[in-house]
């Protein structure tokens, strides 16, 4: 087996859906090591939004979102990407291939005494393909109640890359 295959195998994860619930290609003019480079600095960024509260009452409330990203390596394993292990991530990362991150949400909202409360999250595995300027993302809820939609969570990922680098 080639080296450069190993390579790009470490880096994807064997339990990704073959049906992913969102799917959609872009034109891209950067690299894979950009999207790892976006992808780190995502982690620990937060925002809020309306949701069900978590009582089950149906009343809409405003959370807390927080973000945590996570790269496969080996396969099988998921460890943390941020601006501190972007360097030693980066080191294998080829200027096109697969990627698998996995982003996990948390969500809290602050209660009657202004007591942040935390609640139920969700985790989506998340597959960046680029091959010959063309970059496919693939988002799949594999827990939590999706309270954030895949496709937002595509979104997302896309905003950070144009507000990064505006020419991509």
């Amino acid at each position: 087996m080639p080296d450069e295959y190993k390579i790009n195998m470490r880096r994807m994860y064997h339990q990704f859906p073959t049906n992913p619930e969102f799917v959609r290609k872009y034109n891209f003019k950067e690299n894979l090591p950009y999207i790892v480079k976006t992808m780190a600095g995502m982690d620990g960024q937060s925002g809020e939004f309306i949701t069900d509260g978590p009582d089950r009452k149906g009343r809409p409330i405003k959370a807390k979102r927080s973000i945590n990203i996570e790269i496969t390596d080996k396969s099988v394993d998921f460890h943390p990407l941020n601006n501190s292990s972007l360097e030693s991530v980066l080191k294998d990362v080829k200027n096109e291939g697969i990627i698998d991150f996995k982003v996990t949400l948390h969500y809290s909202f602050l209660d009657d005494k202004f007591d942040r409360i935390p609640f139920k999250g969700d985790s989506y595995l998340v597959r960046t393909d680029l091959e010959n300027s063309v970059l496919t993302l693939k988002v799949h809820n594999i827990d939590g109640l999706g309270r954030t939609e895949s496709e937002r969570i595509a979104d997302t990922i896309v905003e950070e890359i144009v507000k990064n680098a505006p020419n991509v």
